[in-house]
């Protein structure tokens, strides 16, 4: 298995234009919000008991990024329990309703993370590598620590493979 360095600068090597980062900060957590809600039917039980194909996919996903690192494990589960808890609200209401909101939420996400890859001028990362669809919520946590001074050693490792980022508002330095 490719540890938590490969992935994140194997995805970031297709993410190195801060427009694209920036379409990513919104696009992706939109789009794992509309996985979740889209794959929430049917539910079995209620309440905090509720079972879904949203809840083992979630889990799942939660056991591969704790394997990958437990900090970034940790702040992934507690994501992707939103996520769900979120989708489960919505697959409770109406069929229009939950479809509305999930189709919704997929279609926006993805064209923002084509007018961010269309900056890029690469295409996304996942076109290459499947798993690159479960590293993009990942590679956005990771991001979003390091604009807050976090895993510093995490992004120069990253830097270090993938290289500087660069573009996105005049006078920014790339890192």
């Amino acid at each position: 298995m490719k540890t938590l360095i490969d992935q994140l600068a194997g995805y970031a090597a297709y993410h190195r234009d801060r427009r694209n980062i920036a379409t990513h900060f919104v696009g992706i957590p939109l789009i794992t919000v509309a996985v979740a809600v889209l794959i929430a039917r049917p539910m079995v039980g209620a309440g905090v008991w509720t079972l879904s194909p949203a809840l083992v996919v979630a889990l799942l996903f939660a056991l591969y990024y704790l394997r990958l690192d437990l900090r970034y494990g940790l702040v992934m589960s507690a994501v992707l329990a939103l996520s769900v808890a979120f989708a489960h609200e919505v697959a409770a209401m109406a069929t229009v309703t939950w479809l509305l909101v999930g189709i919704t939420l997929f279609v926006v996400g993805w064209v923002l993370q084509f007018v961010g890859h269309w900056y890029e001028g690469r295409k996304p990362a996942f076109v290459d590598d499947i798993i690159g669809l479960v590293i993009g919520p990942l590679f956005v946590a990771a991001e979003i620590g390091f604009a807050l001074g976090l895993r510093r050693e995490v992004q120069a490792a990253i830097d270090s493979i993938a290289g500087p980022t660069r573009g996105g508002r005049p006078g920014v330095a790339a890192r």
